[in-house]
Order: structure tokens, then sequence, then C-alpha cells
């Protein structure tokens, strides 16, 4: 009777901050998921306040070149984000998602203390400029300082993103359409909290780096991320964690390495069949065992899925060896995996838009007229537009939206993963096109003021031209990012969820990477004897930024295609149903 009691009232596969078993009524829900959204505001802080405006400072205070301060930036931001495939490795693999967020947020912690303490002593700079001699980049010790706080931060941002979305996705009973429902929810408020936590990063700490000093700005990052850590402990009482089972990774590989040798035993073993049945001595001749009846007496009643056919060949009586012995379930596990890495790759295209508004967005708008009236308004303030968008545009999502679509599709989705997906690569392509439009405008203003060559003054065109980029990759974040979070947390396995959460992120990255490596190619491409690079000059007015943004535009273009060829033909796990 006592078994029976616990085994009602205990969540299967879950324990709570002391590793005894989660019980059902008391932990998870809404009210744990809570803890995360508020703590993920401040965690957002304290990384946008700095990222968002970071491409000045590494400009104005450590005197590195636009594109170098550019590509500083992108590879930055791109190692934090990549890094959330690590902190939800950890997660699956070793540590519960509750463990990795403490120990990650720990460690960004450190490193922005060190960007504090380097900002605020000028020895640890390089010297002001001075009239007579160029400016002097950032090198030796001081340089080695500069890039070990950032990377410590972008240790500790890479394990918060890939343990903080997946720990608040956990918290729900999936089994049930209510769970499901608010889970759903908990992922569009994730990202209206991430919002949160941007708006005050580009308005008020964005502002005091530009005026009090970045002393104050690294700061402020600090406090920010040191207070998460006890208001984050303070929801323990009321989480569950997924105990952790073993690295996913292995799975993954074991499954291939053994579908791959067993397919060439398959191959050998059915020539040896051949020779068999032409010899009279054989009692057996033309009966053979077929791949399908060997996997159907390996697995009894439970047999594999008709997709990635291939990987089928994973499930044996007797592998070749017994550590490469597969389950039906291993298997299907890894096909789910496979079946989401294209839906995967085609979002790094837009993230490889976003990632301007980082970089040359910002500094377009520091060569415009930033005043509104008696304010002058910081270029890295600029993020305010889609985040303000964001924020209304999130809860009018979750609640009037997608109501009205289930009632409308009579779906529990309503609007679906892979739709919400697809319209946000829409809105890139057209922000891109409208990006090229303002540049062209940017640069016509700058030629009929005869301020092409003078980069000290403000252009007579007013930043808010910018922010129409800014609004349209904004809203295209959120459809996407809310959607890959979602899609990839209830689409993957269990065992392997912060992974596949984290690849939210790491597609971010890859976007961030991808960002440097096409400037680095359409550099060299464009630069030859006779032309000046499209996107190297020292001063900006001197960029092809317009032929660039075309580029990115017809790219992702192309990337949308590719992308719906793979959207059409995905059947969501366990429905059996197409996205269209």
């Amino acid at each position: 009777m006592d078994l029976e009691a616990r085994q009602v009232t205990t969540w299967e596969g879950y324990v709570d901050w002391r590793n005894k078993p989660a019980l059902r009524g008391r932990h998870g829900g809404m009210l744990a998921a809570s803890f995360v959204l508020v703590v993920e505001i401040l965690e957002n802080l304290a990384y946008l306040a700095n990222a968002s405006n970071l491409v000045l400072y590494l400009k104005q205070y450590m005197h590195m070149s636009p594109s170098k301060s550019a590509n500083n930036v992108t590879n930055f931001m791109g190692t934090a984000f990549l890094l959330a495939l690590l902190g939800g490795f950890l997660s699956d693999a070793f540590f519960t998602t509750y463990h990795v967020y403490l120990i990650s947020a720990l460690v960004e912690f450190l490193g922005l203390i060190v960007l504090t303490i380097q900002a605020r002593e000028p020895s640890l700079k390089p010297p002001n400029c001075e009239q007579d001699t160029p400016c002097q980049e950032v090198n030796g010790g001081r340089a080695a300082m500069l890039f070990a706080g950032l990377y410590l931060v972008a240790l500790g941002v890479g394990g918060i993103k890939g343990s903080l979305p997946a720990h608040g996705g956990e918290q729900f009973d999936e089994t049930t359409p209510s769970g499901r429902k608010q889970r759903s929810t908990f992922f569009n408020y994730f990202v209206f909290c991430l919002s949160c936590g941007a708006l005050i990063a580009v308005t008020f700490v964005v502002w005091i780096e530009d005026n009090k000093g970045w002393q104050w700005g690294f700061a402020i990052s600090t406090i920010s991320i040191f207070l998460s850590i006890p208001l984050f402990l303070a929801g323990s009482a009321t989480y569950r964690n997924k105990t952790p089972s073993g690295s996913p990774l292995t799975t993954i590989l074991k499954v291939l390495v053994a579908a791959l040798l067993n397919s060439c035993t398959y191959r050998n073993s059915s020539s040896a069949v051949v020779n068999m049945a032409s010899s009279p001595c054989n009692p057996h001749s033309g009966r053979r065992e077929s791949e399908e009846e060997t996997v159907k007496a390996s697995t009894g009643t439970e047999t594999p899925t008709e997709h990635l056919k291939f990987l089928n060949k994973a499930i044996t009586n007797k592998p070749m060896y017994s550590s490469l012995e597969c389950t039906v379930q291993q298997v299907e596990d890894v096909k789910v995996v496979l079946k989401v890495l294209p839906i995967f790759a085609c979002t790094i295209i837009l993230n490889c838009c976003l990632a301007q508004l980082s970089t040359f967005s910002v500094e377009q708008a520091a060569t415009m007229n930033t005043k509104l009236g008696s304010l002058k308004v910081p270029p890295a303030s600029l993020p305010v537009f889609p985040v303000v968008f964001i924020m209304i545009l999130a809860p009018i999502y979750d609640h009037l939206i997608i109501p009205y679509a289930r009632k409308a599709t009579k779906s529990e989705m309503g609007i679906t993963h892979l739709q919400r997906i697809g319209f946000g690569l829409i809105l890139s392509i057209v922000a891109m096109a409208v990006a090229a439009l303002v540049e062209i405008k940017r640069k016509r203003v700058a030629i009929n003021s005869g301020l092409v060559d003078d980069a000290t003054k403000p252009l007579p065109i007013s930043f808010l031209w910018i922010a129409f980029q800014y609004l349209f990759l904004g809203s295209a974040d959120l459809f996407t990012l809310a959607g890959l979070l979602e899609f990839f947390f209830s689409e993957a396995p269990i065992r392997m969820r912060s992974l596949a959460t984290s690849l939210s992120w790491a597609s971010l990255a890859m976007g961030y990477y991808l960002s440097s490596v096409i400037v680095s190619i359409v550099n060299s491409v464009t630069g030859n004897s006779s032309h000046r690079s499209w996107l190297s000059a020292a001063n900006l007015n001197h960029y092809n930024l317009d032929r660039f943004y075309w580029l990115m535009c017809v790219l992702s273009a192309l990337n949308f295609l590719h992308y719906l060829y793979w959207a059409i033909r995905y059947k969501y796990r366990g429905r059996g149903t197409t996205d269209e």
C-alpha cells in the first residue's frame, strides 16, 4: 500500500533540490516556473547591458577599428550562445538544470568583476588618444584581461542559457492538455522576460555607461547576476528537477556507429547466405532471416518506425560488441534528433541578420542625429523599439491570438511551432530589405550635407530611421526564438531535452559566427586594386553597407525556401500530422 501511494504522489524521474523524489502537488507548476521567469529578467539584464553596447566600448576605449570591434562582439556573443550546448549537455548527462544554473551564474559573476575592475582602473586600459599620435589598440596584458573577463562571462551565459529555459519547461506535466498549455505560456513569457531585462539594459544601463562611465555599467550587471542567485535559490522548495540519465551524445554516437557496423555485417551475411543457398549440402536452401525479422526478433512486440530506416540496423540480437547494443527507444530518440537538425540549420541565417543589430546598426545610428527633443539617446538603446514591441505582442499572442487559433483550427497547438518559425523567417527578409533602403537614404544625406569624410559630426537625419530594421528583426526574434524553444523542448526525447533546447541558442551562435565569416568573405571578394572593400574603411560613410544588406536579404529569401522544404515534410512527434 505504501508503495502504491508513493507511486501516485511522486513524479517519476524527478527529484527535489535535496535529491529526494519530487512530489505531485508540491513540486513543479507555474509557481516554480515563475521564479525562473523573474531570474531570467536579471540574467538577461546582466548580459545584454554589455553586449548591446560592447562594440562602442571596444572602439572608443580599447581603440579597435570598426570592423574588428564588430567581429570581436559577434565572436563573443557567438561563443556565449554556442556554450549553451555545453550547459545543456551537462544538464542532461551529469547534473540537474538546477545545479548547472547556479555554477554558471557564479562563473558569469566572476567575469563581470574582472571587466568592472578593468573599466575602473585607467592603467588597465590603453592610453587616451593624443592629437598628434595615432590611437594605440589594446594589447598585451590589458588585452588578456579584457578577453579573460569577456569569455568568463560567455562561459557563464552559455551555462545559463543551456539550463534555465529547460529548467522552467521541466516544471509542467506534459501528460495533460492543461500542462502542455501552461508550458506553451511559459515559453511565451520567457521571451517576454528576456525583453524586460533587455529594456532595462538598453535604456537605463546603456545611459549609465555612456554618461557616467563603463565601470558603473559593468557594476550594475555584476550586481544583477549576483541578485539572481538568491532569488533562484528562493524557489528551491518548489522545483522538480529531472534526474540526469547519462550522456545523450554517447547514445547518439552509439546508435550511428552500430547502424554503420551492422550495415556492413548485413551485407557480408547476405553474400554468405547466397553461397550457402547454392550448396546442395545446405538443408535450409533459400532461407535467410531478413533485416526486418531480425529487428522484430530483437525487440519483441516493439518495432522501430520506418522513418530514417537505415538507423534500424543498429538493433540486432547479437551486436559485434556488447557496448553497441541498442534499444528501439534509443534508435527512435536519435531519429528525433536527426529530424530537428534541418529546422535548426534553417534558422542560422536569421540569427546572422540579428547579429547586425549589435554591430553595424549601432555604428550606423552613431553617425546620425540621436536627439529626441532635448534628450540625447545612446545608439545602443535602439533595441528598445523591438523590445517594447515584443513586450506588447507576447501577452497579446498568448491570451488572444493563440486561443482564437485553437478555436479556429480545433487543435491544441493553434499555431504550430514551425508556422511561428516560418513567419519569423519571412520578417527577417523584410527587415534586411528595409535596412538596405534606410542605409541608401543615410548615405544620400551624408553626400548632400557634405559630411561624407567627416565622421565627427552627426548627420542631419534622425536615428529613428534605423528603428524600422530593429522593429522587423525584433518581431522575427519573438516568433522564431519562442517557437524554437518550445519546438525543441516538446519534440526532443526527455533524456535530451536540455541539449535540444540549447540548439535554439546554438543557432544564435552560428548566426554570429557566420556574420563574421560573411563580412570577411565580402571584404575578400569585393576588395581589389581598383575597388575598396564593401565593409572596410576608417569611415562608415565609405562602406557599401547597403549592398551587404541586400546580400543578406537574398540569402534570407533562399534560406526561407530551404526551410519550407523541410517544414512541409516534418511530422510532429506522436501526432502524425504535417505542419503546412
